[in-house]
Order: structure tokens, then C-alpha cells, then sequence
């Protein structure tokens, strides 16, 4: 056992093609033969802790699973589990991990969840009880998660940050939330935070992707102590970063106007992929830097014509529509994108994503209308009145509406417009922006005196986590309905839902009548961020 672990403790510090080789070496080794026999003959003789670190060494080795001595040494671990005591079932665990389901390992698995239930209570290690978590995985029933997230908790205050660390990785390999207990170990990174390595950030931000975490105060420490470090840290990094950021829908501004900076500097060192991630996270999260927007943009465009090449009529398609919900529209890429939308060969028959490439091209087509310096307000925006009907989410509004202006004439809902744009409700005024006009009375003429507000009730996920900042597409929007004329009001629809009838009045009664409603349509991306 000693040999078959130090064997297994000098493989491990080796790099991958050192350990190809020396593994073949192992292996061919005739004495590694014999050891490999003697273990096989002596394996029921062994005490608990020198068979299951036997096992754990062979499986780490990479000793094939369906050879004789691993499926002899699982049997007999099977055959003595009652003895094992909570070091060895923390290794045993770990080792099953490891293994591929077959007979002998899913009898071993099965008769392990059953002995670490009745032994939960006795574990007061952390380190054993989160190698438990991680190794019982997905799999592991409801209750035993419960269980084990309980005995953590009892064990919580003597929390250590590389523990922390461990647990909050643990129960997203485990796939089960316990907001106490990542609450507990996301304070305890936060106080430690330039201690965690590149690595076990990416972890983090993953695990709270898993687990639908969303912990503003634990993103924003990790984002600021990558920004203060940017200096230190490779670019490539940082694109991982914040492709990690953009999953979890937050935007770390500072760390993204420095990456800005640096792109702009030198975009050479940006290939094809890190260009398209860097233009998706730009353009979901909405930032654009403050001061050098044209020189950021029209760097990331001489990256992109770089790439024409060799670039693939998807990720064209991508680039494309990034950069034009950002407002900026890259005319060379177009102009090839445009070519290739002309020969057919952008939207596919059979093609899975066919209807998604439709949505972009269409927002990438109207944004080439809107966004032109060329554009100029229409005088009359051709409107249609859609369904009648108003959705549930949309009811409370609705009445609090009829209730505030008097009558359901003084505003319109479900609005159709140009460029297959929808507007919640929309509400008409006159030109000192005191009092609300009947719909009827402004149908006729294109009255430039008539101030158009558009309410947009939208869903929290439309905004950048723990910001009014608008995403991308909602963002997009905002801008283009701006340029059709329109002061846009966006109302968080579940805040909206949450309040009293006298208070839902209220708020809109604030939003219609307060001159800070009227000011969207000057907001800038700059203002916004």
C-alpha cells in the first residue's frame, strides 16, 4: 500500500506528457507486476485504511476498472464497509468519483450513501463532510443533501476560507442550494478575496451559475479585485472572466472599461474566439466605455475584418449583431454579411438555430435603418392596436391606469409598431407635459407638440443583477423607440406587482407627470452605465 501511494504521490506532481510516459513505464515495470499480485492475494488480509488507499491509489494510476485487482479490491471494500471509520469513507467516496458505474461499483456506491447517513452525525471535519458533498454528487437523494447540508451547518462558525472555498464548490458539485450556508462561505471569500487563485474564481462564478446564486456583494468584491489586479493578469484571463460575469448577468463596470482600454490599445492579441466573447459580453451587458466609445468599437471592427477570411456565416452573423445592439454598425462586415444574406447562404433549410438567425438578422437590419446618422424621426409612426386582451401580468397596470386617468380612452395597450416593435401601454400628452391627451383626439395628425410616453413592464432577468442598467436587447430597444419618438418608461414588472393598488397608482401617477420621465430619451449609454 505504501508503494502503490507514493507511486501515486510522485505521479501526480508530474505534467500531463510527463505522466503519459512514466505511466507507460509503471506499467511495463516488472515489479509493478508483482505488487499488483501480491495486492490481489493479500487484499482481504488488509486492514480498512491500506484497502482503501490501495483502491484510491490504483484508480488514480489509472489502472483500467475492469481489471481483476480493481474490481477484487471494490468487492472487498464492499465486504468490509461496516469497518471503514469516516477517514477512510471520505477516501472511498473520493475514489468512486472516479469510476465509471458498473455492478460492483453501484452495490459499493449504494451500501456507502446508506453508512454515510448513519455516520453524518458523527463527522464534526468539514473538509470530510464537503469531500462527502462533492463525491455523493447530483445523485444523491434529497435527504441525505439535507443532511449533510445540516451538519455543516452546525460546524459553520468554525468556517475556514480555504473550507469556504471547498463547501461552496462542494454543493454545486452536489447541485443543491443552501443559501445559509453559500451565504456563510461567500463572507468568508469576500474577506479573503486576493487569496483566490484565477482558477477557483471561474469556479466560483460557474458554481453560482449552477446553483442560480445570485450574491451582488460576493460578484462585486470578485470584480473589484480582479480590476485592482488587471495589471497582473493575463488578457486572456480576463475574457474568461468576464464571459463568467456575462452568464451570470452582471456587469462589472470598472473591470470592463480597463479591458476596454486595453483592447483599444492593442487588439491584436484578441483571436477569433476572444473577439466574439468579448463582443458578447459587451453587447448583452450594455457597456460601452466612457470617452472612447468610437475608438473601442472601430477596434474591435478591425478585428473582426481580420477575420472575414476565415470566418464562419454564424459567427459573421454574431459579430454583426453585437456590435449593432451596441449602436455601432460595422459597415465592411455588413456589407459581407448582407452579400451572403443576398446569396441564401445565411439562413439554411434544416438548419436547428434557423429561427434564431432570423431574430438577429432582422434586429441587425433594423438597427442598419434606426441607428444611420441619415435617420430622422418619422412625423407619424404607423401604429396597429394588437389583442384587446391584456395579459394577466399586465392587469394590475391596467386598472391602475383607468383608475389615475378616468377612463380607458387616455392611453392605448398592446401597441404594434414598425420594425415588429411592442409597446405595454402608451400614453399621449400635451406639449407642457401637464395633462393626458385622449387617445382619439391625436389619432389623426402627426402633432409634433404631442409628447408620446411608451410603459415597458419588464422582468427583473431584462436588467444587469442588482441594476436598473438595462441589457442588451431591452437597451436596444429603448434606443430605437427613442429615435421613433417615444419617452420610454420601464417599469420593473415584479416590484410593480408587489405593491397595493393605491401605491401602483401612485407610481405611475410619478412616472406620467414628473419631468424625470420625460429625460429618457437623452439617457446615453454613458449615462446609463
Amino acid at each position: 500500500t505504501n508503494s502503490l501511494t507514493m507511486l501515486w504521490r510522485l505521479f501526480k506532481n508530474l505534467s500531463e506528457e510527463q505522466q503519459r510516459y512514466e505511466k507507460q513505464l509503471i506499467f511495463e515495470h516488472p515489479a509493478f507486476v508483482k505488487l499488483c499480485q501480491q495486492l490481489l492475494r493479500d487484499s482481504r488480509k488488509m486492514t480498512r485504511g491500506d484497502l482503501v488507499f490501495s483502491l484510491h491509489a490504483a484508480v488514480k494510476l489509472g489502472i483500467p476498472q475492469n481489471t481483476l485487482l480493481v474490481q477484487t479490491l471494490v468487492r472487498v471494500c464492499q465486504e468490509k464497509l461496516n469497518q471503514l471509520d469516516n477517514r477512510c469513507i471520505s477516501v472511498l467516496a473520493t475514489t468512486l468519483a472516479g469510476l465509471e458505474k458498473d455492478k460492483n461499483v453501484s452495490a459499493l456506491q449504494a451500501g456507502l450513501q446508506l453508512l454515510v447517513e448513519q455516520r453524518i452525525p458523527s463527522i464534526r471535519d468539514i473538509f470530510m463532510l464537503q469531500n462527502l458533498m462533492k463525491c455523493m454528487g447530483k445523485d444523491a437523494p434529497v435527504f441525505l443533501k439535507k443532511k449533510l447540508e445540516m451538519a455543516v451547518l452546525k460546524e459553520i462558525d468554525h468556517l475556514t476560507f480555504s473550507n469556504a472555498l471547498r463547501v461552496f464548490l462542494a454543493l454545486a458539485a452536489m447541485n443543491y442550494c443552501s443559501i445559509p450556508i453559500l451565504n456563510a462561505c461567500s463572507k468568508k471569500i469576500q474577506e479573503n478575496v486576493h487569496d483566490v487563485p484565477f482558477r477557483p474564481l471561474i469556479l466560483i462564478l460557474e458554481a453560482c451559475y449552477d446553483l442560480q446564486y445570485r450574491n451582488v456583494k460576493l460578484f462585486s468584491a470578485l470584480a473589484d479585485y480582479v480590476h485592482s489586479a488587471a495589471c497582473l493578469w493575463d488578457k486572456r484571463q480576463i475574457v474568461l472572466l468576464l464571459s463568467a460575469f456575462e452568464t451570470l448577468g452582471f456587469q462589472p463596470h470598472e473591470l470592463m472599461g480597463v479591458f476596454a482600454e486595453k483592447v483599444t490599445e492593442d487588439p491584436e492579441f484578441l483571436n477569433l474566439k476572444n473577439l466574439l466573447i468579448v463582443l458578447r459580453v459587451y453587447s448583452r451587458l450594455y457597456y460601452v466605455p466612457r470617452g472612447q466609445k468610437n475608438l473601442f468599437f472601430e477596434a474591435l471592427h478591425s478585428c473582426l475584418i481580420k477575420y472575414l477570411p476565415q470566418i464562419s456565416n454564424t459567427d459573421l452573423l454574431k459579430a454583426a449583431y453585437s456590435l449593432c445592439i451596441l449602436g455601432y454598425l460595422p459597415h465592411q462586415a455588413l456589407d459581407e454579411l448582407l452579400q451572403k444574406d443576398s446569396r441564401n447562404e445565411l439562413l439554411l433549410s434544416g438548419d436547428l438555430y434557423k429561427e434564431q438567425k432570423e431574430v438577429m438578422l432582422r434586429c441587425v437590419k433594423t438597427c442598419m435603418e434606426l441607428d444611420s446618422p441619415s435617420f430622422t424621426k418619422p412625423a407619424l409612426v404607423p401604429t396597429e392596436n394588437g389583442s384587446s386582451l391584456v395579459s394577466l401580468n399586465l392587469r394590475k397596470a391596467r386598472e391602475a391606469l383607468i383608475e389615475l386617468l378616468g377612463d380607458e380612452n387616455m392611453f392605448r395597450q398592446n401597441v404594434q409598431l414598425p420594425y415588429k416593435y411592442h409597446i405595454d401601454f402608451e400614453i399621449r400628452m400635451d406639449s407642457v407635459r401637464k395633462k393626458v391627451l385622449p387617445i382619439t383626439a391625436t389619432d389623426d395628425g402627426a402633432d409634433s407638440s404631442v409628447q408620446r410616453l411608451a410603459f415597458l413592464f419588464v422582468p427583473l432577468s431584462a436588467f444587469c443583477v442588482g441594476t436598473m442598467h438595462p441589457q442588451g436587447k431591452l437597451a436596444m430597444k429603448k434606443r430605437h423607440l427613442n429615435k421613433l419618438g417615444y419617452h420610454v418608461i420601464l417599469v420593473l414588472n415584479k416590484k410593480f406587482q408587489e405593491m397595493t393598488n393605491e401605491d401602483a397608482v401612485e407610481f405611475l401617477k410619478g412616472k406620467i407627470y414628473s419631468e424625470n420621465a420625460f429625460h429618457f430619451s437623452e439617457v446615453t449609454v454613458r449615462d446609463n452605465n
